[in-house]
């Protein structure tokens, strides 16, 4: 018997594993001085013929036995006599398994005497004497003194461990016999192989081997990397490897084999390979194990860290005494760690790799038992949960309560992988076929987030499902799809649906696709036709998608705001549906009922965010945003933006509604004053099929404002108008949805195309009166006398134009034209106007003192506390930064030529003019057109409004 067991991880030399690596000479030894300096201790003793005792223990790996072959070599070459014995699990129901193995060693040194015999008498199994040489082997070493060297202690057979116990009482201090021995413990208060015996008068020592320090392993790094490795490769190599010898060399050995440098760079190839040397060492440490520790081990993997001890022994088939034996043996090799009254597998690598070796029935069938055990011993819900992901179905009536439990624990966190996880898994176990469809539909919301598609998928087979499905749930279904903002599929879905379902369901149906329908930039037809919606309905899903239909027409305010309260008081606060009812919140924006509409807002997020519902409370959150920016609560934009990107992610949601946040967004950026932001917003790129919906028209129109600022009025003139042609092929008309047309004329104006321009300022006059809402003629009247030269003097049109909006919520637009007002009034020599005009913008500008507005608001500041009478022209520093040429066409500009007429003047091409203004813009640190006029009127020159 060599005594050697190279499958199984214990205390030994790396070279018994891996072969002779000349990089790891003297790493076993590596900050082992104290253990050297109490083993020439013991040696010294001997030499002296006095017995002692040394144990040496630690984690598997600590070099144990790398010590006692180095006191073995340091005995032989002082003439004492080794006797030397490995203990081994495979071994370990062999009787006098170690001790034959030091008869063996004794033979070879004594070849007549009672050694022999005792020897055959062992491997002949006879035993004529209760303790077969151990009398031999004292009368032996009273003529040359003898070290016993004994590895492993931990697997010693219980004959040899009685054999050694009885050695241990008969000696004596004098007695010429020292013993030296290694095992594995969990730590210092691990029992060892003399922890059952009285104290002994021989002196005796218990050392417990620490893993590395930080120094340590920066040493065995540059060793085997042949460089030093940087501080947070060595504190990662450290942390990882626990400061394990024999693990740590194992992984710098194949570290350096793939080529790599010990850099933090490398840390991810780092971890990858301490895991798999990990689960190789418990591996190898598996492989010496005796079956029911096997089985114990993977109980304790499925439930260790949930179930106390006791109950995984019992999971495990294993009797108290003898799963007592065999938890102390898994703490011995190290593979467990006991706290409390739980016992834990130490490594996940080991968890892994000691249920991967189970067939996959066996694995089920265990948690299966794991999972009816932790239910009954009343363990939290989401614990047995994790378990039954992992099981078959049970078919047992707490199955799906718990996991359905735990999904609701995992949204509350926003797990939603998790939570779609256990309600996937409920899904797999016999239910009613309305549970089962009420299941799927949470299941799909909750997939909105982890796997959006999936949940595409799960809820087109809830429309499909026939006439089998609890009432409401399709046209739930369909709601669902339609928040995430998959019109087209909605649309289809729904018609699909239409005419196999109850006449409550169809009425909710129909609302859902021409809901769908108007999202769409160009929906084709349906067979079989999708009846109308009727002009006056009776359902109050049906009564929000018509108010919608006439908002976004722009026809009959007064009919509009009474379908849209009755659809809103019709539902209660648990109505199902939500697409109408936001519907209907957005057609009162429209027709100016801003406080009515915010409290039913908050009230629909209410019961979404309750529900869980990330789509709908994305898309409610981005229409509360567009009411706060209509009321110049920039902050609280800024807030309902990022709330709907947390709710539902840009990657989540639908191609079609990803431009109505990013407009949004563009919007304010412009009016905070961050041109820079908005700019890189606009030029941001969509994914694939954003431009197939209407909010697509919304981007455009953000991008043309951003264009206009800086002073790209060709594109912005294409952008608005582009925008508005795709809103009119929808019929899309009202002035109050989007004020494109102002937009537009704005830039023709400063283009020249003055005929234009006053078109579209006309066009959308008109339409604002047909409309009525204050916000929508306010602006018009805003706009219409600067773009078409009617209406009298500028200053009229604009008090008109805030008498109106003054009794509009629409906060924003008439700051603005109090601005205007204000403007107008200095230029006519009233200053005193000015400064009333002004003094109500003060809340605003001290509220975003870097906004637009207030950029404005102190350019006409400082015109106003300007001193009477001529001033010289005062030149900015700025001013010296420019070319010659972006001078001329800034003076120009500034006395309110438009680019074609600077083009021409100057013989150069519209885009230059445009490249030299936006170059003319960076370098005076000025946002627009506007603030140039007012700066080159400082200068002295002619003022005008050309923008």
């Amino acid at each position: 018997m060599t005594g050697r067991n190279d499958n199984c991880l214990s205390t030994r030399s790396l070279e018994w594993t891996y072969g002779p690596d000349t990089r790891r000479d003297g790493m076993d030894l590596l900050e082992r001085g104290r253990e050297q300096a109490a083993l020439t201790s013991l040696l010294s003793s001997l030499g002296t013929r006095r017995a002692g005792l040394v144990t040496l223990t630690g984690r598997p790996g600590h070099a144990q036995n790398a010590l006692l072959r180095w006191a073995a070599r340091r005995a032989r070459d002082a003439g004492l006599c080794v006797l030397h014995a490995q203990a081994a699990p495979a071994e370990r129901e062999v009787r006098y398994g170690v001790i034959a193995q030091l008869m063996t060693s004794m033979a070879g040194q004594a070849e007549e005497g009672p050694a022999g015999g005792s020897l055959r008498e062992l491997m002949e199994h006879r035993q004529p004497d209760p303790l077969p040489g151990l009398d031999g082997t004292l009368h032996f070493a009273q003529t040359m003194p003898t070290l016993l060297v004994i590895e492993d202690t931990q697997w010693l057979d219980p004959a040899s461990l009685r054999w050694l116990h009885a050695l241990v009482r008969r000696l004596t201090p004098d007695t010429p016999v020292a013993v030296l021995a290694s095992g594995s413990g969990v730590s210092a208060k691990g029992r060892d192989w003399l922890s059952l015996l009285p104290a002994s008068p021989v002196p005796s020592k218990q050392l417990v081997l620490r893993g590395l320090t930080e120094n340590g392993v920066a040493t065995v790094v540059e060793t085997m990397c042949g460089t030093p490795g940087d501080q947070r490769f060595t504190a990662t190599a450290a942390a990882a490897t626990e400061g394990n010898p024999a693990v740590l060399c194992d992984v710098l050995r194949r570290f350096t084999d793939r080529g790599h440098e010990p850099v933090a760079a490398r840390l991810p190839e780092l971890r990858t390979i301490t895991a798999a040397v990990v689960g190789d060492h418990a591996t190898r440490s598996l492989n010496g194990l005796p079956a029911e520790a096997v089985a114990l081990l993977r109980a304790l993997a499925v439930c260790g860290e949930l179930l106390s001890f006791p109950l995984v022994r019992a999971l495990a088939g294993l009797r108290p005494v003898r799963g007592q034996e065999v938890h102390v043996m898994l703490e011995a090799a190290g593979l467990t760690v006991s706290g409390g009254t739980k016992t834990q597998v130490r490594h996940p690598a080991v968890k892994t790799r000691v249920l991967e070796d189970m067939a996959t029935d066996e694995r089920a069938q265990l948690y299966s038992r794991a999972a009816e055990l932790a239910h009954r011993a009343w363990a939290n819900d989401e614990d047995v949960a994790q378990i039954l992901l992992r099981t078959p179905p049970l078919g047992a009536p707490w199955v799906v309560s718990t996991l359905c439990e735990s999904f609701a624990s995992a949204l509350e966190t926003e797990d939603h992988g998790r939570a779609a996880a256990y309600l996937s898994r409920a899904l797999r176990e016999p239910l009613e076929p309305g549970e089962r469809a009420r299941l799927t539909l949470e299941l799909a919301a909750a997939e909105t987030m982890s796997a959006p598609l999936a949940g595409d998928r799960r809820l087109g087979e809830l429309v499909r499902s026939g006439s089998g499905a609890p009432e409401g749930l399709r046209a739930r279904a369909v709601d669902l799809g339609l928040a995430r903002g998959d019109s087209d599929w909605a649309r289809r879905a729904a018609a699909e649906a239409l005419y196999d379902v109850l006449p409550g369901e169809r009425d909710s149906l129909t609302a859902l696709f021409w809901l769908a329908a108007e999202s769409l930039d160009d929906a084709e037809p349906m067979v079989p036709e999708v009846p109308v919606l009727p002009d006056r309905p009776s359902t109050p899903a049906q009564s929000g998608v018509r108010a919608w239909q006439l908002a976004v027409r722009g026809e009959d305010l007064e009919t509009t705001r009474t379908l849209a309260r009755a659809a809103l008081a019709g539902d209660g606060p648990a109505t199902p549906l939500v697409l109408p009812r936001l519907a209907a919140c957005r057609a009162l924006i429209l027709t100016d009922d801003h406080e009515e509409a915010a409290v039913e807002l908050d009230a629909l997020l209410t019961v979404v965010r309750h529900g869980h519902r990330r789509a709908a409370t994305a898309r409610i959150l981005t229409a509360r945003a567009e009411l706060s920016l209509r009321a110049g609560r920039l902050d609280a934009v800024e807030r309902d933006i990022e709330a709907a990107e947390r709710a539902l992610p840009m990657p989540n949601r639908h191609p079609l509604i990803v431009p109505s946040l990013t407009a949004l967004r563009i919007c304010t950026a412009v009016e905070a004053g961050s041109q820079g932001y908005a700019r890189s917003l606009a030029a941001a790129p969509m994914p694939p099929g954003a431009e197939e919906g209407v909010p697509w028209s919304a981007l455009l129109f953000a991008r043309a404002r951003v264009a206009a600022v800086d002073g790209r009025w060709t594109e912005a003139m294409e952008l608005a108008k582009e925008s508005g042609r795709r809103l009119l092929r929808r019929q899309w008309s009202n002035p109050a949805l989007l004020c494109w047309r102002p937009q537009a004329a704005a830039a023709c104006h400063a283009l020249g195309d003055r005929e234009e321009a006053a078109r579209l300022s006309l066009e959308e006059l008109r339409l604002a009166r047909r409309w009525g809402s204050p916000s929508a003629l306010g602006l018009a009247e805003l706009w219409t006398t600067p773009m078409t030269g009617a209406g009298g003097r500028p200053v009229i049109a604009a008090r008109e134009a805030v008498r109106v909006l003054g009794d509009s919520p629409a906060r924003l637009t008439y700051a603005w034209a109090l601005a205007r007002l204000a403007s107008c009034e200095l230029r006519e020599g009233d200053g005193r106007a000015a400064a009333r005009s002004l003094a109500q913008l003060s809340p605003f500008t001290a509220a975003y003192p870097s906004s637009r507005l207030a950029a404005a608001v102190r350019g006409l500041t400082e015109r106003l506390e300007r001193p009477a009478g001529p001033v010289p022209p005062a030149l900015p520093p700025e001013w010296t930064t420019l070319s010659e040429a972006e001078q001329r066409t800034a003076t120009l500009a500034g006395r309110g030529y438009a680019n074609r007429e600077i083009a021409e003047l100057l013989s150069v091409s519209r885009r230059t003019v445009e490249l030299r203004l936006s170059n003319t813009y960076r370098k005076l640190r000025i946002t627009g057109r506007e603030e140039l006029c007012v700066l080159v009127e400082n200068m002295g020159e002619r003022q005008s409004d050309a923008s």
